[in-house]
């Protein structure tokens, strides 16, 4: 082979690597940047659950916060009307008691 046609042949071959390097490098570049875009979406949903779970919670810890709240305002409702029952059964004893008392007030008086 003549040095003209080696030296040809050479230069193909550099072209031909170089050609290689650089779709290998405009590959890597797309991969990285389908890799960001991949990372980023994968973030994005992420964050999105995270949010769609903090909703649930709170809406779990309001809804038990009702329930507890519920709960303790009945018993106070139980508790206020037995106070109600046990003062009204002695109501009559009460005013007997106050009338005796101003009885004897006005008979020690006279």
């Amino acid at each position: 082979m003549a040095r003209p046609e080696v030296l040809d042949r050479i230069k193909q071959a550099e072209r031909e690597a170089d050609e290689i390097v650089e779709e290998a490098e405009a590959d890597r570049d797309e991969r990285i940047s389908e890799a960001r875009d991949r990372a980023d979406e994968i973030r994005e949903q992420a964050r999105a659950e995270a949010d769609e779970m903090e909703t649930e919670r709170l809406a779990e810890a309001r809804a038990q916060i009702e329930e507890e709240r519920e709960t303790i305002l009945e018993r106070g409702r139980a508790e206020r009307e037995e106070l109600e029952n046990r003062a009204s059964s002695r109501e009559e004893e009460v005013v007997e008691e106050v009338l005796d008392r101003f009885t004897e007030a006005v008979h020690a008086q006279t």
